[in-house]
Parts: C-alpha cells; sequence; structure tokens
C-alpha cells in the first residue's frame, strides 16, 4: 500500500478542516471533490475572476448529500485581507490555489499579476497564521527555475525569472521561508510542471496548451506551435498534483515542513509529441484529425524552452509517487472534454 493509499484511508476516519482558495479552478475544485469524498469537511473561496460556478456544480453531483453539506463557499477576493481572515477561522489545513496564471497575461498586465499573486499570497500568509493553522500548502510554479539551463531541475538550483509571473512565484516561496524562519509558520510550496486533466479550461486567450489544443482539433480548428515543435515540458496530470497537495498537508515527517518541492512525473514530452498524443487519442471518434498538422509559429516570449522535474525530493520526503504519465493521463481525461465540449 502507497504512502497516499494510506493517508486516505486515515483521513476517512478523522475528518479535518480544509480551506481551499481558488476552490472554482481547475485544480482547486478537484481538491474540492477529492477532499469530500474523503468525508473532510472544507471551506472554499473564490471570486470567480479564472474559476466557475460549473466546477463547483460538478462537484456536487459526484458526491454525496451528506459529503456535499459539508462544504461551505464563501464568494471573496484574496486582495481583501477581512474575507482571507475569515475564511481561515477554524481551519486545520490551507490549500492554496488562488492566482493568476500564466506568463503572457503577466507580461500584459503584471500590475493585476502583482496584486493577486503577491498582495493576494501575503493576505493569506497573515490569515493562516494568526488562525494558527496546521500547515499551509501554496501552488508554487515550475517558472520559478527562469533561466537556470540544468535539467532536470532541482529545488535549491534557480536562475533569474524570466517573466512576471515568475517573480510573483518566487516571491510567494521567499515570504513563505521568511514566515517559517520568523513566526515558527509551517509551509510548503508545490511547484507544479504543466498540470492538465478535466476540468482544466479549454476557453479563453490563456487557457493552457492541453485543453486548448484538444477543443480545437475537436472543432476542426488549426493548432498552433510557438516555435519548432521541439520545445518540451514535464505534463503532470490532475491527480499526481492532488496526491501532493495532501501528502504535503499532512506529512508527519520533521523535515518536511518549510520546503519547495517538483510536482511533476520526471518526463519529458517536446509539443510535437503532445500533438501526435492528443491526435491519436481523439482520432477513433474524429475521424477528419487522422492526418491533422499543427501551424508552427514564432517562439513565444518569456517561454522556458525545455522543462523536466526531479521529483526524488517528493519521493523521499513526503512519500510522493506520481500515478499517471502523460499517455495515462491524457487517455483518463479525454471522455471529460468530449463530454464537455459536446454541451457547449
Amino acid at each position: 500500500m502507497t504512502t497516499f493509499e494510506t493517508l486516505q484511508i486515515q483521513l476517512k476516519s478523522n475528518p479535518k478542516t480544509w480551506l481551499i482558495t481558488g476552490v472554482a479552478g481547475f485544480i482547486g475544485s478537484n481538491l474540492l471533490e477529492t477532499l469530500l469524498k474523503l468525508n473532510q469537511h472544507v471551506v472554499g473561496l473564490d471570486n470567480f475572476s479564472t474559476g466557475h460556478q460549473r466546477n463547483v456544480d460538478e462537484v456536487e453531483n459526484t458526491v454525496s448529500k451528506e459529503q456535499w453539506g459539508n462544504f461551505r463557499f464563501i464568494k471573496g477576493d484574496i486582495r481583501d485581507f477581512t474575507i482571507c481572515h475569515q475564511a481561515c477561522i477554524g481551519v486545520d489545513y490551507v490549500l492554496h490555489q488562488a492566482a493568476l496564471g500564466s506568463v503572457p497575461r503577466s507580461i500584459k498586465d503584471p500590475i493585476t499579476t502583482n496584486q493577486n499573486n503577491i498582495d493576494g499570497f501575503l493576505n493569506m500568509l497573515v490569515a493562516a497564521r494568526d488562525a494558527k493553522v496546521t500547515r499551509f500548502v501554496y501552488a508554487a510554479s515550475s517558472s520559478t527555475y527562469g533561466d537556470h539551463p540544468d535539467l532536470p531541475k532541482i529545488e535549491d538550483r534557480i536562475g533569474k525569472p524570466l517573466s512576471p509571473y515568475a517573480v510573483t512565484k518566487l516571491v510567494n516561496e521567499l515570504y513563505a521561508g521568511v514566515f517559517a524562519s520568523t513566526y515558527n509558520f509551517k509551509a510548503i510550496g508545490l511547484r507544479y510542471f504543466n498540470i492538465f486533466g478535466r476540468r482544466q479550461d479549454p476557453d479563453g486567450a490563456y487557457a493552457a496548451v492541453i485543453p486548448k489544443w484538444i477543443a480545437s482539433m475537436i472543432k476542426n480548428e488549426p493548432v498552433n506551435i510557438n516555435g519548432d515543435g521541439e520545445t518540451s515540458r514535464d505534463f503532470c496530470y490532475i491527480d499526481n498534483c492532488l496526491q501532493a497537495n495532501l501528502l504535503a498537508a499532512t506529512s508527519e515527517n520533521e523535515n518536511a515542513s518549510n520546503q519547495v518541492y517538483n510536482v511533476a512525473v520526471g518526463d519529458r514530452t517536446t509539443l510535437n509529441q503532445l500533438f501526435a498524443h492528443i491526435r491519436d487519442n481523439l482520432a477513433p471518434q474524429f475521424p477528419h484529425l487522422e492526418n491533422a498538422q499543427p501551424i508552427y509559429r514564432d517562439f513565444r516570449e518569456g517561454d522556458v524552452r525545455h522543462s523536466l522535474a526531479d521529483i526524488n525530493k517528493g519521493m523521499s520526503l513526503l512519500g510522493y509517487s506520481p500515478t499517471h504519465r502523460i499517455s495515462e493521463g491524457l487517455k483518463e481525461a479525454m471522455n471529460w472534454y468530449i463530454t464537455f465540449l459536446a454541451k457547449q
């Protein structure tokens, strides 16, 4: 039995109270579903700037009535300290997912990105500290590695940030470290590497590559690749991310706190390979994709050329053990996307 399987059994008989910020988002709503199915009590905070009510509604339809009764939603903004403070009252664990993602958005509007990702993050840190939460787990980012050339990416070796978004995520880690040393506050940062899966929004200018491409292929629209297609990423399925969050929040390993961890699978996939993976998964149901090819454009400003994570630290200190590589994740997520897009 894995560490995570053991944890799930323990949680089912020992309910705690969790706060999820960004609960209506892609990762937040999946965390909500997971925790409610484990009979946990959950407070959710979201302002719907990037999240959707449909994600919360979908969770309600996947859990029992009793489990849904353990959820309390607060509509609010992490830039409002009073809201953050109210949300943290009586909470054991905070899973802070609320942020404005996207490198291009941060380049276009660095001020709003800073307000959400730094001001909002600090509000949550102070509120969680004042509420004496057991542990604060936050969504960090692989963008923090910046221009550091080494592969795979190891947590203690970072370069200079390449975008305003990357700056905000680095500042989050610095603030968490200062709170640890100054207030004896227990925080863990999870550097996400291209998380994908069910409920990841395919719409909008800043949609992540996998849902955007799936939607375009199903609709027989062009798929654009920035650069030559040999840019590579460590794509990580949502179930691996959920596991990392719960392990980080509850770990009893004294050495696990006040650290950052890569959340990935330790495998590299080029954009050309990703295109082929998605096309091959969809082609049986969408014959027009049999010979589909992408359109190549210029490289995008602020993008890192290659990304690959070393996940040994999380495996060693948290018991993290990813269950899905990209092929298994895409196969599992595809039915959700096909069903979702058919409703539109």
